[in-house]
């Protein structure tokens, strides 16, 4: 098992080119949020924006429309419940869960997501998302997008691949991955959050995270990755070091932060990554 450490996360957060504009940094399409659960997709699109995803959009339920404006004015909204194949074919990575709900209006966001995402896309499917396709597994299988990213806690995890926490090891989370997408292994990417987060990547290695503290255990956690995923997913390219990067870059700004603060909020992680992200890029 590989570790997911400083080293590697230095080799992709590079220096921006000095003629750059936002296209060049990723269009990024968040898919989430109902009228309970919110403050889950602003926590991912505060998370994506400063992480450096280029150009942020939020498709959510129009009650969050207002609170997203006034937190986070550099993310576009839109209304979740109007058509979404414009939007999904202009995005370059697809981020589809975070408070999104399971009721039937649910299910037809997640079925157009896994419809009209191609093969030149990236979807990271988090959360709600996870719990949908647990119960319609298929709609894996049918995917075109170009690279998948599945972000479960162990719960998730269980109830997507039937694996018991207790028995989730390499091997039969290994095993289940390929059951889930048909063998189809080579687009798709298992980021399985715990203690020590491990990455299965497409091939075939396994890498566990070496950063990362109890003072994240809060909510919100989750949302905050999903959203960094997706912005390195959008500026650094649709590869596993990117996701990799992400995975670290989100412990280590906790880590950072934890040696002052008996706990650590998700929303100070993002505050904190374009300082994180500086300094891998310039030492």
């Amino acid at each position: 098992m590989k570790s997911i450490d400083e080293d590697l996360a230095r080799q992709v957060v590079r220096p921006r080119p000095a003629e750059s504009h936002k296209g060049n940094y990723g269009r990024v399409l968040l898919i989430g949020g109902n009228h309970q659960y919110g403050g889950a997709i602003s926590m991912a699109a505060e998370a994506a924006v400063y992480s450096g995803a280029g150009l942020t959009t939020v498709a959510t339920d129009p009650v969050n429309f207002a609170a997203l404006h006034a937190r986070l004015p550099e993310a576009a909204v839109l209304d979740y419940n109007l058509d979404l194949a414009e939007q999904i074919s202009r995005s370059n990575v697809i981020l589809c869960g975070p408070g999104l709900g399971l009721e039937e209006k649910d299910w037809e966001i997640l079925e157009a997501v896994c419809q009209h995402a191609g093969s030149d896309q990236t979807i990271v499917f988090d959360a709600s998302a996870l719990d949908l396709l647990s119960q319609k597994p298929d709609l894996l299988r049918n995917l075109q997008a170009g690279l998948v990213i599945l972000t479960p806690h162990q719960m998730e995890w269980q109830r997507l691949s039937g694996i018991k926490i207790a028995d989730q090891e390499d091997q039969a989370n290994q095993a289940a991955l390929s059951r889930l997408f048909s063998g189809k292994m080579k687009s798709v990417i298992l980021v399985l959050k715990a203690h020590r987060t491990r990455v299965y990547a497409f091939t075939g290695e396994i890498y566990r995270n070496s950063a990362g503290n109890p003072g994240m255990a809060t909510g919100g956690m989750g949302d905050t990755l999903a959203g960094i995923i997706a912005a390195f997913l959008g500026q650094f390219g649709p590869k596993l070091t990117s996701v990799l990067a992400a995975v670290y870059c989100h412990s280590r700004a906790g880590d950072d932060l934890y040696q002052s603060s008996y706990l650590v909020r998700p929303t100070q992680i993002s505050a904190y990554m374009p300082r994180l992200m500086k300094r891998l890029s310039t030492c």
